[in-house]
């Protein structure tokens, strides 16, 4: 990853590299702000261009050539450390983040827009609480113990610190204290509120902000040659995260289903037909449990945006054009009356299906429920 690959935030991009042509650079930083918008992105790019041994004096980004470039893009630098959150299995072993730096330079090798969904994921973890623990902490003394390989700097990039145990933060804040000579921290968070005010105290703060909707638009129809109306559509959906984007672009063929599913649903709840509901509910358990997840939480969308829409105010509406054509007929079902309802009982079944409840059951009880709540409406 590149300065020229991340979108957007150039103010921050000449921040950062103003600090290395006049060598300010802060020991530790936190880069902080929304899920999805290039903060982790751009911890990898500013770590390249500062151990860049390639650019040369005005150079705005890493050359990519030599040998230090070369050993970022493929996950393997000697200076370069990552720490990030993990599951403590039942081993007596420590728990630390290079138990499962395969999997991660798999993933972010991938895509530099991460996030702990896909992270979970990826290391088969979706039921656990993440979490950085206090064995780390010992790591990141002995990795920074060391003198620098190859580069000028070690630099260590803590990924939703946030997730620190108590313990771990305690003994991260020594080091911040008392850093070692040439060592960079860049920490970052999607929630900076839930650090230790003594850490937030020791880190020089870089907000990110949402991205601009042009610009997300943009580089979608310019990096997927989609059309502009495509391209906007998902934009509206993304709130400014470019990842979750990405994530829309790829679950274009899922969304598809999903929508057909919700449709099924409330056509089945307002016809009162059981026996299909009985049916339907049995499909839709075929899913598997984290797209059964992902459903229902699509369908709280739904609602969420059938609502909005009797308000008939186009740019508040982010809905795609099939699913707005269905929102013409639908969205009057949706009122003060059953909205607040009908959303408990979207987020209780997800609630139902993270602990495991058979999908048939969850969704069948789901349907029968959207009967009575659909009346509500009229």
């Amino acid at each position: 990853m590149f300065f020229k690959d991340i979108i957007g935030h150039e103010e921050i991009k000449q921040h950062l590299l103003q600090s290395v042509a006049e060598n300010k650079i802060p020991h530790a930083q936190l880069f902080c702000g929304p899920d999805g918008v290039g903060k982790f992105a751009m911890a990898i790019a500013y770590a390249r261009y500062l151990n860049c041994t390639g650019r040369k004096p005005g150079d705005t980004d890493a050359c990519g050539e030599c040998p230090s470039c070369r050993q970022i893009t493929s996950m393997m630098h000697p200076d370069i450390h990552y720490v990030f959150p993990i599951y403590k299995t039942s081993s007596p072993k420590r728990a630390i983040s290079d138990d499962y730096i395969k999997e991660w330079r798999r993933m972010v090798s991938e895509t530099k827009y991460i996030s702990i969904e896909g992270w979970l994921e990826e290391i088969k973890a979706e039921n656990s609480q993440p979490q950085i623990y206090v064995d780390e902490s010992q790591q990141i003394i002995r990795k920074l113990s060391y003198k620098s390989f190859e580069s000028e700097y070690k630099v260590m990039i803590i990924w939703l610190p946030e997730l620190m145990n108590e313990q771990c933060s305690n003994k991260l804040l020594k080091i911040l204290e008392e850093p070692y000579e040439k060592t960079i921290f860049l920490l970052v968070s999607n929630r900076p509120d839930k650090l230790l005010t003594t850490i937030l105290s020791r880190t020089q703060p870089i907000h990110f902000k949402g991205l601009p909707h042009n610009l997300i638009s943009q580089t979608l129809q310019e990096r997927f040659s989609v059309d502009a109306e495509a391209a906007d559509a998902v934009t509206r959906l993304s709130s400014g995260s470019y990842r979750r984007a990405l994530e829309l672009m790829k679950q274009t063929g899922e969304n598809k289903q999903f929508f057909d599913f919700f449709v099924q649903m409330m056509r089945l709840a307002y016809a009162r037909k059981i026996k299909e509901m009985k049916i339907w509910s049995e499909e839709v358990s075929k899913l598997g449990r984290e797209a059964e997840k992902r459903f229902l939480q699509y369908c709280q969308r739904m609602i969420r945006e059938n609502y909005i829409y009797n308000t008939r105010i186009p740019s508040i509406i982010y809905l795609t054009p099939e699913e707005r054509n269905f929102s013409t007929r639908f969205a009057p079902f949706i009122n003060e009356k059953n909205v607040i309802q009908i959303m408990e009982e979207l987020g209780r079944a997800e609630s139902d299906i993270s602990r495991n409840a058979s999908g048939a059951i969850v969704f069948f009880d789901l349907s029968i429920k959207m009967i009575l709540l659909i009346k509500r409406a009229t």
